[in-house]
C-alpha cells in the first residue's frame, strides 16, 4: 500500500525543494514548458519500449548536463534532456542527425505557419 492509499503525507524530496524550480500555486514542482513534459513523455517511452537503458539514459544525461559551456543555474536542463535523447537516438540507429534537423526544421516552419492560439501540428509545415 502506498502512502497516497493510506492517506499520509511524504515529506517533500530534496528535488522538489530545488531553488529556481518551477512550481505549482500548490508549491509542487511542475514542467515550466509543454515541450519540456513532452521530451520527458518520450525519454520514459522510448525506455519502456527498450529503446535504452535507464543507467544509458543517466550517462547520457549526465554528460550534457556536466558538458562546457552550460547555465551554472540549470536553466538549460531540458535542453540538456533533448540533447541527451538526440544522442541516444542516434546512437541506438532509431534517426540520425540528419533526420532530427530536418523534423526540427519542420516544427519550425510549422510553428511560424501557424496562426496564434492555434495547436502547431507538423501539417502546418508550407514544406512538407
Amino acid at each position: 500500500m502506498s502512502a497516497c492509499e493510506i492517506g499520509t503525507e511524504l515529506p517533500p524530496s530534496p528535488l522538489a525543494q530545488s531553488v529556481g524550480l518551477p512550481k505549482s500555486p500548490e508549491g509542487d514542482p511542475v514542467f515550466a514548458e509543454p515541450w519540456n513534459a513532452q521530451a520527458f513523455a518520450m525519454t520514459v517511452h522510448l525506455h519502456q519500449k527498450g529503446v535504452f537503458t535507464w543507467s544509458e539514459w543517466a550517462a547520457a544525461l549526465s554528460g550534457e548536463v556536466h558538458g562546457d559551456g552550460r547555465a551554472e543555474d540549470g536553466s538549460d536542463y531540458f535542453d540538456c534532456w533533448v540533447a541527451a535523447l538526440c544522442g541516444l537516438i542516434i546512437e541506438k540507429g532509431i534517426a540520425d542527425d540528419e533526420m532530427i534537423i530536418g523534423l526540427q526544421e519542420s516544427w519550425q516552419r510549422a510553428a511560424e505557419a501557424t496562426p496564434h492560439g492555434k495547436p502547431i501540428e507538423l501539417s502546418n509545415d508550407p514544406m512538407r
